[in-house]
Order: C-alpha cells, then structure tokens, then sequence
C-alpha cells in the first residue's frame, strides 16, 4: 500500500512526520499555489493558529480526507469542511501553558502589577496593599485539558475552583446552574471553545450576575465575549478582567478595550510558547498515526467539541 501524502508547512511538522510509517509528509507554502501532491493528498495539517482563509487550502485538495490541526480550537473549520472530510484537534498540546497565562494573569490583577509597572514607568515609589490569590474562589467554565491543568496550577495557591461543563457530573455542574455560581465567586475562567452555543455566553446578563469587584478571565476566544457589555462593566469600575482573546482580533487601533480600565490585555499568546510546536506535532502525529491505522483520531472533532 503507497504512503499517504500529507502536507505540511513547516520544518518542524517534517521532521516529525518522517518518522512515521505510512505517511509521506510535502511540504507546502501556505501564501502559495499548493503543490502538485495536492491532487491526491489524504491529510492536510493548517499552520498553526491558521485564519479562515485557511479553509481554501481544504477546497483544493479533492482527495482529502483528514484536517489535522495544531491547535484545540477548531471552529473556523467546522461545517466548513465537504462531506466525508474528518476533523482533528490538538487538546492537551497546549493546555499548560494556557494555565500558567490564567495563573498570571489572576496574580498580576490581585497583587496589581500593573499599576506598579505604571509607578515605575513614571519613577514613583507607590507604596499599597494589594489583595492575595489565596482563598479566592474561581468559577472555572470549561471543564476540558485546558480547565483541568488550571485547576491543578490554582490549587497550590489556595484557591477554590468549581467547575461548569456543558452537562452536569461528577465534580462538574452544567452551564444551566452558571447564573447561581457566578454571584459567589472571586473570579471567573471561561475555557470553552467557540460554538454556536458559547458564542456571546459572556453577555450582559453573565457579567452582571458576578459579585462586585469579581475578575473575568477569557482565556476562550474572543466571540465567547460581548465586547460592549465587557467594556461598558469595566467602564463602570465593577468588574476587572484579562483577555488573551479579543472580538475583534487583531483587535484596531482606538478600539475602547484597549484603554479600558481594570483590563488586562494581552495578544492571544496564552499557548505560545517555546515547546508549543514541538507538543503539538506529538499529539498530531498520534491522530494521524490512528487515521493511517484505519481508527478514528482520539481527538476528532464532533458537534464543535
């Protein structure tokens, strides 16, 4: 039986495919016209963190069977693909060092970092009291990899964490018992990936509902918030907040977030790190490894999740 042709961006994806029987990775230029091995290449794996034009490379592959992606979000493909075209993620590849932002960002809030590198940029010695991550309360919504390798990292800190999932089991409750928590805890996580379902789940009456003085995390994707209510909360001076994620994103030049008060911001960098690409391509090897075998990829995509 001939390889399967799989094409692959980057040197790194190369390497790693090479050392894998059945499979023989191409190499392609995402900004060019795709390569001849294109017309009947089975696997096609997106640069990491692709745009939604991205999507266009699946349409000329008329062979294609399986999108492997780098990364656990996976919504601008979804509904996108044609019929009979498998879908595969990345969760776990980038779920601890989604933590460790969530950490930092919570300690930089409450020890009020922020301010402080503000009295340094001016030369003031801006001596306060500032509040402690421990026994705060955290409402974490999202109850995958991500929310597991938070709660891990949290717990050292003494922190209390509850969890909220789409559905209600053990140690987790459902989304429908959010409104109930969100009045009792210090701090709220959202973890949750975009789907029709979350898109605009932190909406006015979500944000209204946290405790005054309470941290928003959305550490998710930007669409999960609604921009406007989130703006018009800080602007009020109830709520604080830190956003890797942003709606728009690039978030523009002007655009109110930006000098919004209480807001921690940062460039979607929460999985960007040294050996993001390196776990990455681990895990994508292992689902392709199982398509090759005939098996469905452990980390397929169904239903958005």
């Amino acid at each position: 039986m001939p390889d399967i042709d799989v094409l692959v961006c980057d040197e790194e994806g190369h390497a790693a495919l090479e050392q894998l029987p059945g499979v023989r990775p191409v190499h392609y230029d995402p900004d060019a016209p795709l390569p001849p091995e294109a017309a009947t290449a089975e696997i096609l794996v997106p640069p990491f963190l692709s745009p939604a034009s991205g999507v266009k490379l699946a349409e000329q592959m008329p062979e294609l069977r399986l999108v492997q992606l780098l990364t656990a979000g996976a919504e601008i493909w979804v509904g996108n693909l044609a019929e009979g075209v498998a879908l595969s993620d990345c969760k776990g590849a980038h779920g601890g060092a989604t933590a460790e932002w969530i950490v930092g960002a919570l300690l930089a809030i409450y020890r009020d970092f922020p301010a402080f590198q503000r009295a340094q940029e001016q030369g003031r010695w801006d001596y306060h009291r500032t509040e402690e991550l421990d026994g705060k309360s955290v409402l974490v919504v999202g109850a995958g990899d991500v929310a597991a390798q938070t709660v891990a990292r949290l717990t050292p800190f003494g922190v209390s964490t509850t969890l909220v999932g789409r559905r209600a089991r053990d140690g987790v409750h459902g989304i429908d018992e959010v409104y109930d928590l969100l009045p009792h805890c210090d701090a709220c996580v959202v973890i949750v990936p975009l789907t029709d379902d979350t898109r605009g789940l932190i909406d006015a009456r979500f944000l209204a509902a946290m405790a005054d003085g309470a941290v928003l995390v959305n550490a998710a994707r930007g669409p999960v918030a609604d921009t406007d209510a989130l703006v018009a909360e800080l602007t009020s001076g109830r709520l604080r907040a830190a956003v890797d994620v942003t709606d728009p994103e690039p978030l523009p030049e002007g655009h109110p977030l930006w000098s919004a008060p209480g807001l921690l911001l940062t460039p979607h960098v929460g999985g960007s790190v040294p050996g993001a690409m390196r776990r990455a391509y681990g895990i994508a090897v292992e689902q392709i490894a199982a398509f090759v075998r005939g098996e469905a990829p452990p980390n397929l995509v169904e239903n958005g999740y």
